[in-house]
């Protein structure tokens, strides 16, 4: 699958012996510092990583290429893998949450915003510029959402899409001076931004991941082991990532594993 090109990662090295755990997850897992301390803390059987925006890491759960998938776009994974029946098993795992970032001067005016949606409005009735992911990833999701509630179809030469992962888009937003939609915890972690952290403080910013473990003829004998381990001690590991400011990256996520009944 083309797409799987994007980084495919082995966590512990290239070896011979048993395959490798096939966990797909997105650019900001990786680029927030989760999935790093996802692969220092293992000990299992040697993973391999698949970093994608979340739509092509969920389409690959579904034709059969990870075990694994961590993705933070809800109404994708219930379209795309658990209504048609790939998934096994899903356990809620952390939120992070979302953040409107832009220039310094804010000619929009969206420091103060209602809400999200409001800010949206703002960055539209000001002709942007606005950088979009346009890539099918859980930010690019969020931000199509956020767009749709404010009532506008963004177009024209204000509106931007970058094609590429959330570090990249932001850096793009920077040398144009423009708004975007960031994963706060990879926001924080990129140095010489010059981009303005504008607008945080709403519930409709909140930015769930989900760990699913893939259905499949013959699953990975460590699938169930590694989402019970991800979800105790590897779960704590990232909830001890903290933005500059101190505060944490990541919150826990309420409920357990839930075994899905196939369709």
């Amino acid at each position: 699958m083309k797409s799987l090109v994007l980084a495919c990662l082995v966590a512990l090295g290239c070896r011979a012996g048993p395959a490798a755990l096939r966990v797909g997850t997105t650019y900001t897992v990786q680029q927030s510092g989760a999935l790093a301390v996802l692969e220092a803390g293992w000990t299992g059987p040697t993973f391999a990583t698949v970093i994608g925006p979340s739509g092509q890491i969920l389409r690959a759960a579904a034709a059969g290429d990870v075990n694994v998938v961590i993705t933070h776009a809800p109404a994708l994974e219930q379209r795309l893998l658990v209504a048609p029946g790939h998934a096994l098993l899903r356990c809620p795992l952390v939120a992070s949450r979302f953040a409107i970032v832009g220039p310094d001067a804010d000619p929009a005016h969206v420091a103060v915003a209602a809400s999200a949606v409001d800010a949206f409005r703002r960055i539209a009735a000001a002709g942007g510029p606005f950088v979009s992911r346009g890539d099918s990833s859980g930010t690019h999701v969020k931000e199509l959402t956020l767009w749709q509630s404010a009532g506008v179809k963004p177009a024209g030469r204000w509106y931007l899409e970058s094609g590429t992962d959330q570090a990249a888009t932001l850096h793009l937003a920077d040398e144009r001076r423009a708004y975007a939609l960031a994963d706060l915890p990879t926001y924080a972690k990129l140095g010489g931004l010059g981009l303005r952290l504008l607008f945080s403080a709403d519930t409709a910013l909140t930015n769930p991941y989900t760990l699913y473990v893939v259905r499949s003829p013959t699953p990975h004998p460590a699938s169930r082991d590694f989402a019970t381990w991800a979800t105790t001690r590897g779960r704590e590991g990232i909830l001890a990532l903290h933005l500059a400011d101190g505060t944490p990256a990541f919150v826990a996520r309420a409920g357990e594993c839930e075994t899905i009944a196939k369709r």
